[in-house]
């Protein structure tokens, strides 16, 4: 699944999205680029438990 997170701007901020990606989901493999501001995750989790999680830790996607 893809998310588009438009305040992603930097590696810290790549950081800081894989961590709330994995707090779902240690497993998932994330493959994060924040110059186009995605962000592709390979999970059986439901898309709905990473946006919960995107959103708490500020980075919603769009």
């Amino acid at each position: 699944m893809q998310f588009h997170i438009e305040n992603m701007t930097c590696g810290g901020c790549v950081r800081s999205v894989t961590k709330a990606i994995q707090s779902v989901d240690p497993a998932a493999e994330v493959s994060a680029d924040p110059e186009t501001h995605k962000v592709e995750v390979r999970s059986a989790a439901p898309r709905e438990r990473f946006s919960a999680a995107l959103t708490e830790v500020g980075y919603a996607p769009a």
